[in-house]
């Protein structure tokens, strides 16, 4: 990552979205994870929820959260394997408007092999931009929730990371 010292941080306003059908919110780890490392960073985390494995549901959830301008992007954890279950790049597929950023999934198997070997090719990792809302699904284990937020998301999510960031984009993203 380059920093460029001379540009101000931007913080941005950022929603977490647990999709599991068992976590609660006293056993959401990997949610905890995200909020306190969006804290961290001098972010703002303007909702949190958990949602059920259940696309509609999931739509549902996001469609509010994209509509509302309090709030710059969405990370949802979980729901990203190859069970029945697992439904959230279908979820994202649904969402009027979506837009697939494939470089993310494609750079989150890449920094999980490293961790975890092939089987980070069993993790269906995405990200999508939505009628100017950003949208990354990581997997919701803890560890593929610090792999995409220490290597991918942290840097991405700076206005100040050169040479390029998604931040510097946000004016932009409903242009036509």
């Amino acid at each position: 990552m380059a920093i460029d010292e001379g540009r101000d941080f931007v913080p941005i306003r950022i929603a977490v979205l647990t999709v599991s059908d068992t976590r609660t919110a006293d056993t959401d780890t990997s949610g905890d994870i995200l909020a306190q490392r969006i804290a961290a960073a001098g972010h703002i985390l303007t909702a949190r929820a958990i949602e059920r494995d259940d696309a509609n549901l999931l739509v549902e959830r996001l469609d509010g959260w994209i509509d509302d301008p309090s709030i710059d992007a969405v990370i949802a954890t979980g729901g990203t394997g190859l069970t029945g279950r697992d439904v959230t790049p279908e979820a994202l597929a649904m969402i009027e408007g979506a837009r697939e950023i494939p470089g993310f999934g494609e750079l989150f198997r890449w920094i999980s092999f490293r961790t975890i070997g092939t089987s980070t090719i069993q993790s269906r990792a995405s990200a999508i931009v939505a009628r100017g809302t950003y949208i990354f699904a990581l997997p919701g284990s803890n560890g593929a929730v610090k792999d995409g937020w220490d290597n991918i998301l942290a840097e991405q999510l700076d206005a100040r990371n050169r040479p390029c960031n998604f931040v510097e984009l946000m004016p932009r993203l409903r242009e036509s």
